[in-house]
Protein backbone atom coordinates (compact mmCIF):
# COMPACT_ATOMS: atom_id res chain seq x y z
CA UNK A 1 0.00 0.00 0.00
CA UNK A 2 1.35 3.66 -0.70
CA UNK A 3 -0.36 6.92 -0.47
CA UNK A 4 -0.45 10.53 -1.91
CA UNK A 5 -1.83 11.73 1.19
CA UNK A 6 -2.26 10.88 5.07
CA UNK A 7 -6.38 12.44 4.77
CA UNK A 8 -7.55 10.62 1.93
CA UNK A 9 -4.86 7.29 1.82
CA UNK A 10 -5.14 7.05 -1.51
CA UNK A 11 -3.29 4.15 -3.43
CA UNK A 12 -0.70 4.72 -5.69
CA UNK A 13 -0.70 2.99 -9.49
CA UNK A 14 1.54 0.09 -9.45
CA UNK A 15 5.40 0.90 -10.36
CA UNK A 16 6.39 -1.89 -12.37
CA UNK A 17 10.21 -0.83 -12.45
CA UNK A 18 10.56 -0.24 -8.63
CA UNK A 19 9.09 -3.68 -7.99
CA UNK A 20 11.64 -5.61 -10.81
CA UNK A 21 14.33 -3.96 -9.44
CA UNK A 22 13.59 -4.86 -5.61
CA UNK A 23 12.72 -8.14 -6.66
CA UNK A 24 16.21 -8.86 -8.31
CA UNK A 25 17.65 -7.91 -5.16
CA UNK A 26 15.34 -9.78 -2.66
CA UNK A 27 16.16 -13.15 -5.31
CA UNK A 28 20.18 -12.54 -5.53
CA UNK A 29 19.59 -11.94 -1.40
CA UNK A 30 16.71 -13.46 0.53
CA UNK A 31 17.39 -12.10 3.73
CA UNK A 32 17.38 -8.56 2.43
CA UNK A 33 13.89 -8.27 3.94
CA UNK A 34 13.45 -4.59 2.89
CA UNK A 35 12.84 -5.39 -0.46
CA UNK A 36 9.88 -7.39 0.41
CA UNK A 37 8.35 -3.92 1.68
CA UNK A 38 9.28 -2.45 -1.38
CA UNK A 39 7.57 -4.44 -3.85
CA UNK A 40 4.48 -4.71 -1.27
CA UNK A 41 3.97 -1.01 -1.52
CA UNK A 42 5.29 -0.88 -5.79
CA UNK A 43 2.16 -3.42 -6.58
CA UNK A 44 0.09 -3.59 -3.51
CA UNK A 45 -1.80 -0.72 -4.36
CA UNK A 46 -5.38 -0.58 -3.29
CA UNK A 47 -4.89 -4.38 -1.54
CA UNK A 48 -5.43 -2.43 1.91
CA UNK A 49 -8.26 -0.70 0.84
CA UNK A 50 -10.21 -3.85 -0.54
CA UNK A 51 -9.18 -6.19 2.32
CA UNK A 52 -10.32 -3.34 5.08
CA UNK A 53 -13.76 -2.89 3.32
CA UNK A 54 -14.09 -6.60 3.28
CA UNK A 55 -13.15 -7.29 7.07
CA UNK A 56 -15.92 -4.39 7.52
CA UNK A 57 -17.91 -7.05 6.04
CA UNK A 58 -16.61 -10.40 7.91
CA UNK A 59 -18.88 -11.50 11.02
CA UNK A 60 -17.11 -9.51 13.96
CA UNK A 61 -14.98 -7.59 11.64
CA UNK A 62 -16.39 -4.79 12.26
CA UNK A 63 -15.86 -4.98 16.10
CA UNK A 64 -11.84 -5.85 15.25
CA UNK A 65 -12.00 -2.44 13.30
CA UNK A 66 -13.37 -0.15 15.65
CA UNK A 67 -10.90 -1.68 18.63
CA UNK A 68 -8.09 -1.40 15.98
CA UNK A 69 -5.59 -3.05 17.88
CA UNK A 70 -2.19 -2.39 16.82
CA UNK A 71 -1.11 -5.94 16.95
CA UNK A 72 2.99 -5.11 16.76
CA UNK A 73 2.42 -3.28 20.27
CA UNK A 74 0.41 -6.80 21.28
CA UNK A 75 2.82 -9.10 20.19
CA UNK A 76 5.96 -7.77 21.59
CA UNK A 77 4.28 -7.71 25.26
CA UNK A 78 6.55 -10.61 26.17
CA UNK A 79 4.79 -11.19 29.24
CA UNK A 80 1.22 -10.92 27.52
CA UNK A 81 2.78 -14.01 25.17
CA UNK A 82 4.06 -16.11 28.35
CA UNK A 83 1.26 -16.48 29.72
CA UNK A 84 -0.25 -18.23 26.71
CA UNK A 85 -1.37 -21.64 27.19
CA UNK A 86 1.11 -24.37 26.29
CA UNK A 87 0.32 -26.22 23.26
CA UNK A 88 -1.79 -23.27 21.97
CA UNK A 89 -0.71 -20.77 18.94
CA UNK A 90 1.08 -18.66 21.03
CA UNK A 91 3.05 -21.00 23.13
CA UNK A 92 4.59 -21.89 19.47
CA UNK A 93 4.82 -18.27 18.45
CA UNK A 94 6.96 -17.83 21.45
CA UNK A 95 9.30 -20.55 20.77
CA UNK A 96 9.29 -18.79 17.02
CA UNK A 97 10.35 -15.67 18.91
CA UNK A 98 12.63 -17.59 21.16
CA UNK A 99 14.71 -19.88 18.61
CA UNK A 100 14.88 -17.13 15.57
CA UNK A 101 15.45 -13.49 17.76
CA UNK A 102 12.77 -12.13 15.53
CA UNK A 103 10.24 -9.51 16.86
CA UNK A 104 7.15 -7.84 15.89
CA UNK A 105 8.68 -4.42 16.14
CA UNK A 106 11.92 -5.87 14.46
CA UNK A 107 9.32 -6.29 11.40
CA UNK A 108 7.72 -3.14 11.43
CA UNK A 109 11.13 -1.49 12.00
CA UNK A 110 12.32 -2.93 8.84
CA UNK A 111 9.14 -1.71 7.17
CA UNK A 112 9.66 2.31 8.43
CA UNK A 113 13.31 1.39 6.28
CA UNK A 114 12.15 3.81 3.15
CA UNK A 115 10.50 6.47 5.61
CA UNK A 116 7.92 7.46 3.99
CA UNK A 117 5.80 8.68 6.28
CA UNK A 118 2.09 6.78 5.85
CA UNK A 119 3.09 3.81 8.16
CA UNK A 120 1.37 5.30 11.32
CA UNK A 121 -1.05 7.61 10.11
CA UNK A 122 -3.94 7.32 11.95
CA UNK A 123 -6.25 6.27 9.08
CA UNK A 124 -7.94 2.98 8.94
CA UNK A 125 -6.29 1.88 6.38
CA UNK A 126 -3.00 2.74 7.32
CA UNK A 127 -3.72 0.38 10.58
CA UNK A 128 -5.16 -2.43 8.17
CA UNK A 129 -1.98 -2.52 6.56
CA UNK A 130 -0.04 -2.66 9.73
CA UNK A 131 -2.18 -5.40 10.91
CA UNK A 132 -1.22 -7.43 7.29
CA UNK A 133 1.82 -7.16 7.89
CA UNK A 134 2.25 -7.88 12.04
CA UNK A 135 0.42 -11.50 11.54
CA UNK A 136 3.20 -12.84 8.90
CA UNK A 137 4.63 -14.62 11.66
CA UNK A 138 1.51 -15.79 13.09
CA UNK A 139 0.78 -17.02 9.31
CA UNK A 140 3.70 -18.90 9.50
CA UNK A 141 2.91 -20.88 12.78
CA UNK A 142 -0.79 -21.39 11.35
CA UNK A 143 0.64 -22.76 8.22
CA UNK A 144 3.66 -24.74 9.15
CA UNK A 145 5.80 -22.73 6.87
CA UNK A 146 9.27 -22.06 8.52
CA UNK A 147 10.81 -18.80 8.38
CA UNK A 148 14.05 -19.56 9.13
CA UNK A 149 14.55 -20.73 5.59
CA UNK A 150 13.51 -19.49 1.99
CA UNK A 151 11.12 -22.13 0.74
CA UNK A 152 8.95 -21.56 3.43
CA UNK A 153 8.71 -18.03 3.37
CA UNK A 154 8.56 -18.93 -0.68
CA UNK A 155 5.37 -21.08 0.32
CA UNK A 156 3.90 -18.42 2.80
CA UNK A 157 3.88 -15.67 0.04
CA UNK A 158 2.06 -17.65 -2.15
CA UNK A 159 -0.43 -18.57 0.72
CA UNK A 160 -0.77 -14.98 1.14
CA UNK A 161 -1.07 -13.78 -2.30
CA UNK A 162 -4.31 -16.02 -1.91
CA UNK A 163 -5.39 -14.84 1.09
CA UNK A 164 -5.08 -10.96 -0.03
CA UNK A 165 -4.63 -10.56 -3.48
CA UNK A 166 -2.07 -8.57 -3.22
CA UNK A 167 0.65 -9.07 -6.71
CA UNK A 168 3.67 -7.82 -4.68
CA UNK A 169 3.24 -11.41 -2.93
CA UNK A 170 2.79 -13.34 -5.82
CA UNK A 171 5.94 -11.55 -7.67
CA UNK A 172 7.78 -12.60 -4.67
CA UNK A 173 6.39 -16.80 -4.75
CA UNK A 174 6.88 -16.69 -8.47
CA UNK A 175 10.07 -15.21 -8.89
CA UNK A 176 11.28 -17.59 -6.33
CA UNK A 177 9.82 -20.43 -7.99
CA UNK A 178 11.35 -19.71 -11.21
CA UNK A 179 14.85 -19.36 -9.69
CA UNK A 180 14.41 -22.80 -7.69
CA UNK A 181 13.87 -24.33 -11.67
CA UNK A 182 17.08 -22.76 -12.63
CA UNK A 183 19.07 -23.51 -9.83
CA UNK A 184 17.94 -27.27 -9.17
CA UNK A 185 16.37 -28.29 -12.42
CA UNK A 186 13.23 -29.81 -10.41
CA UNK A 187 10.08 -28.98 -9.52
CA UNK A 188 9.84 -29.88 -6.01
CA UNK A 189 10.44 -25.87 -4.82
CA UNK A 190 7.78 -24.78 -7.45
CA UNK A 191 5.11 -27.37 -6.73
CA UNK A 192 5.26 -26.49 -2.81
CA UNK A 193 4.94 -23.00 -3.61
CA UNK A 194 1.65 -23.74 -5.43
CA UNK A 195 0.47 -25.91 -2.95
CA UNK A 196 1.05 -22.89 -0.71
CA UNK A 197 -1.35 -21.01 -2.79
CA UNK A 198 -3.64 -23.49 -3.03
CA UNK A 199 -4.12 -23.74 0.71
CA UNK A 200 -4.22 -20.29 0.84
CA UNK A 201 -7.36 -20.38 -1.24
CA UNK A 202 -8.92 -23.02 0.71
CA UNK A 203 -8.44 -21.55 4.14
CA UNK A 204 -10.61 -19.47 5.80
CA UNK A 205 -10.38 -15.57 5.22
CA UNK A 206 -7.63 -15.26 8.08
CA UNK A 207 -7.23 -11.35 8.35
CA UNK A 208 -11.49 -11.53 9.90
CA UNK A 209 -9.73 -13.45 12.87
CA UNK A 210 -9.26 -12.19 16.87
CA UNK A 211 -5.79 -12.68 16.91
CA UNK A 212 -6.10 -12.23 20.88
CA UNK A 213 -8.40 -14.96 21.41
CA UNK A 214 -6.47 -17.23 18.30
CA UNK A 215 -3.30 -16.95 19.97
CA UNK A 216 -4.95 -18.52 22.79
CA UNK A 217 -6.20 -21.37 20.68
CA UNK A 218 -4.88 -24.93 20.87
CA UNK A 219 -2.81 -24.56 17.70
CA UNK A 220 -4.36 -28.03 16.38
CA UNK A 221 -7.74 -26.88 16.69
CA UNK A 222 -7.05 -23.40 14.71
CA UNK A 223 -5.62 -25.45 12.14
CA UNK A 224 -8.65 -27.30 11.77
CA UNK A 225 -11.38 -24.83 12.54
CA UNK A 226 -9.49 -22.08 9.95
CA UNK A 227 -9.08 -25.19 7.26
CA UNK A 228 -5.03 -25.09 6.71
CA UNK A 229 -4.56 -27.95 5.35
CA UNK A 230 -0.77 -29.87 5.97
CA UNK A 231 1.77 -29.09 3.72
CA UNK A 232 2.46 -32.28 2.16
CA UNK A 233 4.69 -30.79 -0.87
CA UNK A 234 6.55 -28.50 1.65
CA UNK A 235 7.63 -31.53 4.00
CA UNK A 236 8.91 -33.43 0.54
CA UNK A 237 10.32 -30.20 -1.09
CA UNK A 238 12.59 -29.82 2.15
CA UNK A 239 13.82 -33.05 2.20
CA UNK A 240 14.56 -32.72 -1.93
CA UNK A 241 16.52 -29.97 -0.76
CA UNK A 242 18.35 -31.41 1.72
CA UNK A 243 19.36 -34.20 -0.65
CA UNK A 244 20.90 -31.61 -2.86
CA UNK A 245 22.95 -29.91 -0.14
CA UNK A 246 20.95 -26.59 -0.46
CA UNK A 247 20.31 -24.51 2.65
CA UNK A 248 18.16 -22.22 0.45
CA UNK A 249 17.16 -20.69 -3.02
Amino acid sequence: MATQGIETLQPLRRDWGAAWAALRRLLADGNDTVQVFRIMRALNADTSHRNYARLLQEPGGGRIAYDHIELARRFSDRAWVDALPDGSVGAQYRAFLDRTGFSAQGLADISYADGEGWQDAAHPVAWFGRRERDVHDIWHILTGYTAEEHLGEACLVAFSYAQTGGLGWAAIGLGAALKSLRITGERAFAKAVWEGYRHGRRAKWLHAQDYEALLAEPLDVARRRLNIAEPVAYHAAQARLRELGLAGI
